[in-house]
């Protein structure tokens, strides 16, 4: 803490986050001050709100309206700060924080500024750091998006999101919905339908996907964890990847939903994707 009221020390933190909080400071409003500035200020406020006040008569309705709207206004504030701070924490120090657009946090905060909900804080944050660190990655649109969601709708997109796996870009390997791998966590027919209906995927329950033209070795990623594909030909191979695509606002959350590592489903997939005719070079480990 720093001396006063403000939530995070900006000389404990490196430059890329000093000037993330300057860009929103710029953007919304001032976020942090020293103690003595801000008593100073709060002191002239109070002398002038006084005055301002002494020769006016409110009515009780007029008074109740006043109070609530510095009450609302507080809580958007603290939910703003919180949000930064746990932002500013997170982003690395090859963040290109310079290069964010001042408009996009304006957005951004007018769509996050009533979010007082832990778990939706951690999301709002983490959005908020993954574009302060990659200008660009995350369009107004997605922010509209998830301004949309619910909490419910958020943990099962996390939920949903431990299926995925990276094959160039991220890919949801959902073979059988009814099979137990996907159901014990919430993920069937009806889940994925409303998935698809709010628009984070793309549910095609009888004929699936495929990725095309693949050459005769790949790579692919399952919570970094690399995995060999060896197909029989030179060239224009396919893998089936099951019945699932994400859209690009689904791409885009998917990296920060905060989805965990499942080892069964690991093994599940690798054992599918053998099925296939393909040669797969992995390590059936509990490794993380």
């Amino acid at each position: 803490m720093s001396d006063g009221n403000s939530i995070i020390n900006l000389g404990d933190l490196a430059k890329p986050a000093t000037i993330l909080i300057e860009k929103i400071s710029n953007a919304v409003g001032v976020l942090y001050e020293p103690r003595r500035i801000r008593k100073k200020a709060e002191a002239e406020a109070a002398a002038e709100k006084i005055k301002a006040l002494a020769g006016i008569e409110l009515s009780e309705i007029q008074q109740r309206g006043i109070e609530r709207l510095v009450h609302q206004e507080a809580r958007k504030q603290e939910n703003i700060e919180a949000i930064t701070a746990q932002a500013a924490t997170a982003i690395p120090l090859d963040a290109k924080t310079e290069e964010l657009e001042e408009d996009w946090i304006a957005h951004f905060f007018e769509k996050c500024d009533t979010v007082s909900d832990k778990q939706m804080q951690s999301l709002w944050s983490s959005l908020l750091a993954g574009e302060a660190t990659k200008p660009g990655t995350y369009s107004k649109r997605t922010i509209d998006f998830v301004a949309s969601m619910d909490k419910k709708d958020a943990e099962l997109f996390t939920n949903f999101c431990q299926f995925a796996w990276m094959i160039g870009d991220v890919a949801p390997l959902i073979f059988d919905v009814d099979n137990d791998i996907y159901t014990k966590h919430g993920i069937n027919f009806s889940s994925l339908k409303h998935l698809d209906t709010i628009g984070l995927i793309s549910f095609e329950s009888v004929s699936g996907y495929k990725r095309l033209r693949l050459p005769m070795k790949i790579l692919i990623y399952y919570y970094g964890h690399p995995t060999l594909l060896e197909f029989s030909k030179e060239q224009n191979n396919e893998l089936q990847t099951g019945k699932v695509l994400l859209t690009q606002a689904g791409i885009e959350l998917a990296n920060i939903c905060g989805s965990k590592r499942n080892q069964e489903f690991y093994e599940y997939a690798i054992e599918k994707i053998a099925k296939q005719g393909i040669i797969v070079s992995s390590l059936l480990t509990s490794s993380t």
